[in-house]
This record gives C-alpha cells, structure tokens and sequence, in this order.
C-alpha cells in the first residue's frame, strides 16, 4: 500500500476528516489533501509525528506492512480468548458430566477438569494483563 494510502486509512480509521487531522498535526487542510492525493509527500520530521500520534510504526507506514509487533499481539490475544473459552467449556462439561460410586466404592469422577479450567482461565488472564500492561505502560 502507498503512503498516500496509509495516510487516508489512518485518517479514516481514526473517523478524522482532513481538517481535524490537519490540527492535530499543526499542518493546514491542504497539506493532507496534497498528502492523500500524491502531489507532495510529508518529510521525515512529519512521517515521524504522524507514527508517534496515531500509534504505527514509520516502518509500516512507508512500507505499507503490518507491523510485526501488531501481529503478534493479535496472535496473542486469539490465543487468549481460545484459553478462556477452553476454561469455561471445560467448567461446563465438569459441571454436566455424571459422577457414581461402583458396587467396588470407587468414586468415578472427572476431577481433573476443574484444575484444567482454572488452569487454561488462569494462562488467559495472565495474557490479557500482560496485553494490557504492555499496551499503556510500555
């Protein structure tokens, strides 16, 4: 993707038009339309307010690619979310399964379960306050 492109989706996804993009970077209207539209291009000192005001990386902002590090706090997160849907559906099945006491009086149970739930639901917490702590306190 193109840098006039960039630019364009990171004024749309921040639902900026191009007069409030233009006072949060101290530039007038016609400098981002210029910019959206290829007839001139931001310099550096600009390319690097634009990165540290919307949170994009200046590699992938020239280059166009997803930043890695974006990538694999999405990675991250997917797998956060699938540990605690594991736990709740591990809690669930425990919850629904049949313990019984042979004519022998052994207890037939599925103990195991519940330590797993705490356990994957545990991991998932740990992934999301580490996500969280990384993100504002990074």
């Amino acid at each position: 993707m193109k840098l006039t492109e960039q630019i364009k989706n990171i004024r749309l996804d921040h639902y900026l038009s191009q007069e409030q993009m233009a006072n949060q970077l101290h530039v007038t209207r016609q400098a981002i339309s210029n910019w959206e539209n290829g007839r001139n291009l931001p310099d550096f000192e600009m390319l690097a307010l634009i990165s540290k005001t919307y949170n994009i990386s200046i590699d992938s902002l020239v280059s166009g690619k997803k930043n890695k590090a974006l990538q694999k706090l999405n990675l991250k997160t997917t797998i956060g979310i699938f540990l605690f849907l594991i736990g709740i559906i591990l809690f669930f099945i425990n919850a629904n399964s049949v313990s019984y006491i042979d004519q022998a009086g052994i207890l037939h149970e599925n103990f195991f379960l519940v330590p797993l739930a705490y356990g994957a639901i545990f991991v998932a917490l740990i992934i999301f306050i580490s996500q969280v702590i990384k993100k504002y306190f990074h």
